[in-house]
C-alpha cells in the first residue's frame, strides 16, 4: 500500500479530534450542571437570577456566593471560582407543576424556548449519511488507483501511456531479429514522414500482428518502433480487457482507442493478443459470452479509426493458430511479423547487446558461447549472461570469464547443481559408464551432434549426470539416416550399463521416452517406414510455439494399422539397440577408461575427449559397423530446439 494512502485517512481522524478540541475549548462556555433537587433549593433561597425553560431542560444563571451552606458538600466538588455571582447552570426538566410559581414567588425573570427539531432531525440524518459517503469516496478512490481496480473506474482502459524517452529502446537495443526489423521499419516511416505515402495514395496496414516463441522479443520489438518512431506507446495485456462484470471489455476497448486518439500519432500495443482474439464459438454455457463482445467491439474499433490519424496497432501472440480468422484479414492484421529463434549470428548479437554493460574476461568467446546455446531465445540467453555475471559475483572475481559462461549455460539447460545430492560410489559407476556411453556413440555417429561436455555432477530435479552435444551449424532438415544416429546416440546410455554389469537401472527412463517419441515420430508423422508407407497418421493439437501436445480421443487408423505401428516402433528401437551394443562392445576398454576419467574429474570436456579416444585409437583401430544411418533418405523437419538429457531418475 501507498504510505501516502496509508496516512492521508490518520490525517482526516487528526483533523476532527483537533476541531472538535478547539470547539470545546474555544466556543463551549463552561457550564454548571445542578442536580434538579439542588435548582429547586437554590430558586427558594433567591439565588436563581433568570431562567430558560426548554422541553428538556432549565438553564439560567445563579448565584454561588455562600452556596455550599445550602446544598450538599458534594454538589459543588467540581465548582468552577469563576463569575460566582452570575454562574450559567443547567438542569434536566422534570414534571413539575408549581415551577411557575415557585419562579413567579420568587421573583425571577423566565422565559421558555421553542425547540426547531427539524433542523436537528436533519443533521442527525444527513451529517451521518455524508460521513458515510466521503469515507466510501475515499476507499474507492484508493482502490481505483490500486491493482485490483475500482468501481468508478471499471470501464476505463488500463493502458499504460509511455513517451519516447520513456521506453528507452530503439532498433539498436534489438538484435537478431534482422528481418523483423527491416519489416517494421516501413511502419516507423509512415509514423515520420506520413505525407511521403499520402501523397502517392497508399494506405498504411492498420494492425502489425508479431508472432513467436516465448521470450523472441516482441514486446521488445514493439517498444523499438514507438522509440525510434518517437511516438506514444500505448501498453496494454489482452486479460486486462475483460472482467466479470459485463460490457467492462467492450468500454475499455472503446476508451483505449479514444485515448490513442488524443495522442495520435501513436502506437496501441496489446500483448497476449490470444486472451482476447481467441476465436469465437458457441459458449458451453449459453448466453451472452463477455469475451465475444470485446472481441466484437476490437474488431468494430478496427474498422472505424483511420491510419491517416497515425493511430498504428501491433499486438503480439505466440498462439496465432487459435486467433479468430476476422482479426486476421486484410483491413485489421493485415500484416504478420514471424520472429524465430536466432540462428548462431543472432544469438551472438544478442549475447553482445546483454554482454555491452559487463567487465569480460580476455578469455570470453561470445561466438563459442553462441555455438554452445543453439535453440535458445532471446530471453534466455539473456538470461545466460545474467547468470554468469552473478556466478562471477558470487566468486569474487574481477570479471566475467568463460568459465562463468559455462556454468551459466550448464545451469538454464540442466538445472542448478545439487552439491547436497550424495550418491553411492555404485551409482556413480553407474552413472559414469552411462554417460560415457551416450558420448562415445555420440561421436562413433557421423550424423549425430558432437560432444561438447559430459559431467556427473547431479543437477535439477533428477538428473544424475548429463552428456552436452553441441551441433556444428543450425539444422532445419533432418534426414532419416540422422534420426537414426540421434536415437542410438539416446539409447547408448542403456546399453552401456547392460554391456558393463549385465543388468539396467532406472537412469534410461527419460533416454527411453525421448527415443521412443522419436520413432514413433518418424513411422506416424515422417513417413519413414516401409510397412505404414508414406502418411501422416497422427495429428496434433498444439500452440505453434509450444510444447506439442498430442490429440486426445479415437486415432484416426484402423486397429491393424496401430499394430502396425507398435510393430515399427519396436523393430526402430530394437534394431537401434543392437547397433549400439555392437559400436560399444568393440569399445570396452574406451568406455571403461572414460567412465574412470569421469569417475576422477565428474567433468570431461571436448579436448579431454579427443584425447581419451585418440590414446585408445593407437593401440586399437577404431571400427564402425554399417548400419543404415549411412543410407540416403527423405528429408524431414528437424526439432529446433535441444532437448535436457538426465542420466538417472
Amino acid at each position: 500500500m501507498d504510505s501516502r494512502q496509508h496516512f492521508s485517512l490518520w490525517y482526516f481522524v487528526a483533523a476532527m479530534l483537533l476541531l472538535f478540541a478547539l470547539q470545546s475549548v474555544l466556543v463551549a462556555q463552561h457550564t454548571e450542571t445542578l442536580a434538579y433537587s439542588d435548582f429547586k433549593t437554590l430558586l427558594h433561597a433567591g439565588k436563581v437570577k433568570e431562567v430558560l425553560i426548554s422541553d428538556e431542560s432549565i438553564s439560567g444563571t445563579v448565584d454561588l456566593r455562600n452556596a455550599d451552606a445550602l446544598l450538599p458538600a458534594d454538589a459543588l466538588k467540581d465548582l468552577s471560582k469563576d463569575n460566582l455571582e452570575a454562574h450559567p447552570f443547567v438542569t434536566a426538566r422534570v414534571p413539575d407543576t408549581d415551577l411557575v410559581a415557585d419562579l413567579q414567588a420568587a421573583k425571577v425573570r423566565f422565559s421558555g424556548q421553542i425547540e426547531n427539531r427539524w433542523l436537528s432531525t436533519l443533521l442527525s440524518w444527513v451529517a451521518p449519511a455524508l460521513v458515510f459517503v466521503l469515507i466510501w469516496v475515499f476507499f474507492m478512490r484508493r482502490m481505483g488507483s490500486g491493482q485490483l481496480g475500482g468501481l468508478m473506474d471499471v470501464g476505463k482502459s488500463r493502458a499504460r501511456v509511455f513517451v519516447q524517452k520513456e521506453t528507452g529502446v530503439r532498433f539498436a537495443d534489438v538484435a537478431g531479429i534482422d528481418e523483423a526489423k527491416d519489416e517494421l521499419m516501413e511502419v516507423v516511416d509512415f509514423l515520420k514522414n506520413p505525407e511521403h505515402y499520402r501523397r502517392l495514395g497508399g494506405r498504411i496496414p492498420k494492425g502489425v500482428l508479431v508472432v513467436g516463441a516465448p521470450g523472441t522479443g516482441k514486446t521488445l520489438l514493439a517498444k523499438a518502433v514507438a522509440g525510434e518512431a518517437g511516438v506514444s506507446f500505448l501498453s496494454i495485456s489482452g486479460s486486462e480487457f475483460v472482467e466479470m462484470f459485463v460490457g467492462v471489455g467492450a468500454a475499455r476497448v472503446r476508451d483505449l482507442f479514444q485515448q490513442a486518439e488524443k495522442l495520435a500519432p501513436c502506437i496501441i500495443f496489446i500483448d497476449e493478443l490470444d486472451a482476447l482474439g481467441k476465436a469465437r464459438g458457441i459458449s458451453m454455457f449459453g448466453g451472452n459470452d463477455e469475451r465475444e463482445q470485446t472481441l466484437n467491439q476490437l474488431l468494430v474499433q478496427m474498422d472505424g479509426f483511420d491510419t491517416a490519424s497515425g493511430v498504428i496497432i501491433m499486438a503480439a501472440t505466440n498462439r496465432p493458430e487459435i486467433l479468430d480468422p476476422a482479426l486476421l484479414r486484410p483491413g485489421r492484421f493485415d500484416r504478420q511479423v514471424v520472429l524465430d529463434r536466432p540462428d548462431i549470428k543472432g544469438r551472438e548479437q544478442i549475447l553482445r547487446v546483454h554482454a555491452k554493460n559487463l567487465k569480460l574476461g580476455a578469455d570470453v568467446d561470445l561466438a563459442a558461447v553462441a555455438g554452445k546455446t543453439a535453440g535458445l531465445a532471446g530471453a534466455d540467453l539473456a538470461n545466460i549472461v545474467n547468470e554468469a555475471a552473478l556466478h562471477a559475483a558470487r566468486q569474487n572475481k574481477s570479471s566475467v570469464d568463460m568459465g562463468d559462461f559455462d556454468e551459466a549455460i550448464d545451469r538454464t539447460l540442466t538445472g542448478l547443481e545439487k552439491k547436497s545430492r550424495v550418491m553411492t560410489q555404485k551409482e556413480r559407476e553407474t552413472v559414469a559408464h552411462h554417460e560415457a556411453g551416450h558420448a562415445l556413440v555420440a561421436e562413433a555417429r557421423p550424423g549425430a551432434d558432437k560432444v561438447a561436455k559430459i559431467s556427473i555432477i547431479p543437477r535439477g530435479i533428477g538428473a544424475l549426470g548429463y552428456t552436452q552435444q553441441q551441433p556444428t551449424e543450425d539444422r532445419y532438415l533432418l534426414k532419416r539416416g540422422e534420426l537414426l544416429d540421434r536415437l542410438d546416440v539416446l539409447l547408448g546410455g542403456r546399453v552401456a550399463e547392460q554391456l558393463v554389469y549385465g543388468e539396467i537401472s532406472t537412469g534410461a527412463q527419460n533416454d527411453l521416452q525421448r527415443a521412443t517419441d522419436l520413432a514413433r515420430e518418424m513411422v506416424t508423422r515422417y513417413g519413414m517406414s516401409d510397412a505404414v508407407g508414406p502418411a501422416t497418421l497422427e495429428k496434433t493439437r498444439s500452440a505453434l510455439f509450444l510444447r506439442e501436445v498430442a490429440t486426445p480421443g479415437h486415432a484416426e487408423y484402423s486397429e491393424h494399422t496401430a499394430q502396425v505401428i507398435d510393430e515399427e516402433v519396436r523393430k526402430l528401437l530394437l534394431t537401434a539397440q543392437d547397433r549400439v551394443r555392437a559400436t560399444l562392445s568393440g569399445r570396452r576398454e574406451l568406455l571403461h577408461a572414460l567412465a574412470q576419467e569421469l569417475l576422477r574429474h565428474e567433468v570431461v570436456d571436448r579436448a579431454k575427449l579427443l584425447a581419451i579416444i585418440d590414446s585408445a585409437s593407437s593401440q586399437q583401430s577404431v571400427s564402425q559397423l554399417p548400419s543404415e544411418a549411412s543410407s540416403p533418405s527423405a528429408d524431414v523437419p528437424a526439432p529446433r530446439v535441444p532437448e535436457k538429457r538426465p542420466a538417472a531418475a
